[in-house]
This record gives C-alpha cells, sequence and structure tokens, in this order.
C-alpha cells in the first residue's frame, strides 16, 4: 500500500478548509458532506479518505482534477437537459462508497485500492470555464467519483461557470444531507443520482445506506434541482420484476416526470460474476416502469438493441420528440419547451 500512501501525502498538499462542518469541544468534528456524517477525531480521515482533521480544521479537496474530459451531456446521462450538447466533465479522486461494480474505480478507489492509481493534476477554478468554452460545452459536471464528498471545491468551480452562463451538474450516488444540498443549490441546477437498489442489505454491502439516497432523491427534488434517476441493472442483484417495480413506484410518489434510466451492466472491477445485462432485461425494466405511472423511462448503454426506450416520447399525445441512438441525437422535435405537435410543456432544462 505504499503507493496509496504517497499518493495521500500528495492530496494532502492540495486542499482548503472546508465549510460542510461542524466543530466539537475536544477536537474532533463532525463533516456533513455525505450522509455518513462521519465524527472525525485529530489527525484522521472520514470513510472517504480525502475530508480529514488537522488541528481541530476540517481539509477537503481542492485545486487538482483527477480527470477531465469532454462528454455528450446524455452520457451523464441527461436525457432532459440541453439535447446534444457536450458536458466538461471532472472527477476527483475518493468516495464514500465502495462498490464492488464501480466502473470509475480508478479515481474513486484510489485511496483504497493501490491499483487504482489516477494522478492529480493541478487546476484553477476559472480553468474549466476556459476550457468549456474552447470545446463550446453547455455543462460542466462533476462525475467519476463522488462529488458530494468535494462539494466546496465543486462550488467554487461551478461559482466561475454560472458568470459565463454554465449549467452545472452533480451525477452522484445520492448519499447526501440537507446540509450539503442547501450549500450546494445557488450554484447546481442538474442532479443525477444511481438508485443503486430498493434493497438496505444490498445497499450495505456497497457501503451506502438505502434510506439515505431514498431520502436525498426527496430532498433534491423538492429543492428544484433538475433530477434524473439511474439504475445500472445487475443480473441477480437487483433486477427483479418486485425490486424494478419498488423503484418505479418510489420514483412516481414523488413526481411521475422524474425520468428514469435503466442501464447495462457488464462485468469491472471485482464483479466479474453475474453476465453483462441483456437487452431484455433493460425492456422489461422500462415497461415495469411505465406500468408503474413514470412518464419518461430509458433503457441505456446497449445502442440500438432496446427498441423505442432510447427516446423521448410525449406523455399526452405520445409524439416523438427526441430521437437518439445511444448518446446521439437524432433528432429534437421540442420546441420552447414543449410538444410540437400538442403544446404539452415538457418537464426538463432545454435550449
Amino acid at each position: 500500500m505504499a503507493e496509496v500512501m504517497v499518493l495521500k501525502e500528495v492530496l494532502k498538499t492540495l486542499t482548503m478548509e472546508g465549510e460542510l462542518y461542524e466543530k466539537h469541544p475536544d477536537g474532533s468534528l463532525t463533516c456533513f458532506a455525505c450522509g455518513h456524517r462521519c465524527l472525525i477525531k485529530e489527525g484522521r480521515d472520514g470513510i472517504c479518505r480525502v475530508r480529514f482533521n488537522q488541528d481541530g480544521k476540517l481539509y477537503v479537496p481542492a485545486n487538482y482534477v483527477g480527470v477531465l474530459q469532454i462528454d455528450p451531456t446524455e452520457k451523464k446521462p441527461f436525457f432532459h437537459a440541453h439535447p446534444g450538447s457536450l458536458a466538461l466533465t471532472f472527477g476527483m479522486l475518493g468516495c464514500d462508497f465502495h462498490c464492488s461494480y464501480c466502473q470509475n474505480w480508478v479515481t474513486s478507489q484510489a485511496l483504497r485500492d493501490q491499483n487504482a492509481m489516477a494522478p492529480p493534476m493541478e487546476i484553477r477554478p476559472l480553468d474549466f470555464v476556459v476550457h468549456g468554452k474552447r470545446y463550446r460545452a453547455k455543462v460542466i459536471a462533476s462525475s467519476y467519483n463522488e462529488p458530494l464528498i468535494t462539494s466546496e471545491w465543486a462550488v467554487k468551480i461551478f461559482q466561475e461557470a454560472k458568470k459565463e452562463g454554465f449549467t452545472t451538474a452533480y451525477v452522484s450516488n445520492g448519499n447526501a444531507t440537507l446540509e450539503v444540498l442547501d450549500y450546494i443549490r445557488p450554484w447546481t441546477d442538474l442532479y443525477k443520482i444511481d438508485l443503486k437498489s430498493f434493497n438496505d442489505r444490498n445497499y450495505r454491502k456497497l457501503g451506502g445506506v438505502l434510506q439515505h439516497v431514498l431520502d436525498t432523491v426527496k430532498m433534491v427534488y423538492e429543492r428544484g434541482f433538475w433530477l434524473e434517476v439511474l439504475t445500472l441493472t445487475i443480473p441477480g442483484f437487483n433486477d427483479s420484476d418486485a425490486e424494478l417495480d419498488g423503484i418505479a413506484k418510489f420514483i412516481v410518489n414523488i413526481s411521475p416526470d422524474i425520468p428514469w434510466h435503466v442501464t447495462a451492466f457488464h462485468k469491472d472491477y471485482k464483479m466479474t460474476d453475474p453476465d453483462n445485462t441483456p437487452p431484455e432485461t433493460l425492456i422489461r425494466a422500462a415497461k415495469i416502469g411505465y406500468d408503474a405511472g413514470l412518464h419518461f423511462v430509458y433503457a441505456g448503454n446497449l445502442p440500438g438493441l432496446v427498441g423505442t426506450y432510447e427516446n423521448t416520447y410525449c406523455p399526452n399525445c405520445q409524439a416523438l420528440l427526441i430521437e437518439r441512438y445511444g448518446f446521439k441525437v437524432l433528432q429534437n422535435r421540442i420546441v420552447n419547451s414543449s410538444c410540437s405537435e400538442c403544446q404539452t410543456k415538457i418537464p426538463g432544462c432545454w435550449n
């Protein structure tokens, strides 16, 4: 684990004092960045390994990225936000979960796994604006690891981004707190939550608590972020009719207008036993979502193999509004945020 210790020492030089915490008389502190609400004693880290107590102050990641790239906004996935646009997407290091199938484990598990080494690259908040303009991005998004644990840094970036008209986004596991959501809300427009299972035992295997995520879905919606929910559908883990129906009905009870993405698992990191998700499972999941009353359900990661479930249809007249192939938008017939046929308002963050 020598490489991990070296990386940890490097990251300690790329920090600032955090804001999402409470000090205690004994020198310990409570961090509010995620649902773990870690009580961190002097000289110790939180569960995420990147927020730490030094001399009774909480220090948090800043001034670097672990990865920075341009993606289609649909890849986040946001299907109801600026169709066909690009998102400048950055990731940091560390995570408050330890999912065995993480597809971004090189960054998220960098302080837990000696094979997950992603060297930090120093950067300033204004540089994100420069890069975003250079590549004509519409969105600046925090993703690849868990953005909640680097919220102070994200806010600094988003404050610069909002001045220049960018839409800002979190791609998150949804293990949030009331405090962190209120902290980021003035600067954050879009919020995608991975609802990984509807079974608390499964969540605890990943390092989380189901109720925390369910509470976050409600809090994000209530605070007016544009919210989309994703479930990576894993054979034998969360793909039963009962579990998918439970997720769909939970979302419907908050709002039938919240888009639900059901996406295909592929063998990755430490989870190599289940088969890759077949198209039939995604089609079944999408039908369950619509039968539960959702207005927008999307099947992802298998372009061209899931029938009509890549597209957006008007929930009133069923007109085809956005046709997609994977992350590519083939046509967009939403006009003034409305259906071009019957003028029904289509919820989302449109151009």
